[in-house]
């Protein structure tokens, strides 16, 4: 049984990665440190507004990042920052602070090292156009298919990470894909994943998200990262392919001998595109598994590890 463990606030720090959010962060920063969470780090993607001279009047460590995009700005604070956790926070005013004792829960239980603020189980009244509500549930379901993972909301901006985690993974995306790739990362390096349902408001001021610019490339990477997670995944759609093709060339062949027209050279194409579609599937099974195993036994080794 996994021990309790309570997280103190300095044991935790607030990332809070922004962009022109003048009229949201202030009151981030404020109803963090009402809760005693007084580690709060501001990296700020070279906002043209006052958000890094709220930030700092408001007492939190400001820092520029040094390129450009949400990705990149993630990938530097985790190099800077050292605390047994991390939440990461948008600065838009969009998540409660409040719901962070909800979002450490699952790690002080020792049952997650990344936990996920779900959005869609509460939120408010035009915190979501329908576009934007229609694209999550579209690239969640498309996550939960070629994953296999029960992730409800993967593109929350609400997180938290145990040290471990936070230090192992690699961001390579720069942009709003981050959440995307650290999804990503937590299940290729067998860690765990729990969500807990939180609160979604309407964002204070414009938003800095382009609905399909940005949608195009979430759901650009959630196929590209399979190779990343499991390679063994393109081999279904290859031998779906193959499959589909001899039976296109098979029906073809039998319509064709029917009416006294033998196509021997076809159908000998048409035995090797399903047998190879069967096989490409087959050992498409056979890798998926391999690497549940692996992540099963790299979660194995860690907390083996945790105990001593």
């Amino acid at each position: 049984m996994p021990k309790v463990r309570k997280l103190e606030p300095s044991d935790v720090t607030i990332l809070i990665p922004t962009k022109n959010e003048e009229d949201g962060i202030g009151w981030v920063i404020d109803e963090f440190k009402k809760l005693g969470y007084h580690n709060i780090l501001v990296i700020d993607g070279h906002s043209t507004d006052r958000t890094r001279e709220i930030a700092e009047a408001k007492g939190a460590k400001v820092v520029l990042q040094s390129g450009k995009g949400k990705g990149q700005a993630v990938a530097e604070a985790f190099k800077m920052i050292d605390t047994p956790v991390v939440v990461m926070i948008d600065g838009d005013g969009t998540y409660d602070p409040k719901d962070i004792e909800k979002m450490l829960q699952p790690i002080e239980r020792g049952i997650a090292e990344h936990v996920i603020g779900n959005r869609l189980e509460n939120f408010e009244k035009g915190a979501f156009t329908r576009l934007n509500l229609i694209g999550n549930k579209i690239f969640n379901w498309l996550f939960r298919f070629l994953y296999g993972v029960e992730v409800y909301d993967m593109l929350s901006g609400y997180r938290a990470f145990t040290r471990e985690l936070y230090k192992s993974v690699e961001l390579e995306k720069h942009g709003f894909e981050v959440e995307t790739e650290l999804t990503v990362e937590t299940v290729a390096k067998g860690f765990r994943i729990a969500e807990v349902p939180i609160n979604y408001y309407k964002r204070k001021g414009k938003a800095n998200l382009h609905p399909i610019k940005d949608g195009w490339r979430i759901g650009k990477t959630i196929i590209e990262l399979l190779v990343r997670y499991n390679p063994a995944k393109y081999l279904y759609f290859v031998g779906a392919l193959f499959l589909i093709l001899g039976l296109i060339s098979g029906l073809y062949v039998v319509y064709e001998w029917f009416n006294k027209i033998p196509h021997d050279l076809l159908a000998i194409v048409t035995a090797i595109l399903i047998l190879g579609g069967i096989q490409f599937i087959g050992i498409g099974f056979v890798m998926t598994y391999m690497f549940k195993v692996m992540a099963e036994i790299k979660r194995g080794l860690r907390e083996i590890k945790e105990q001593r």
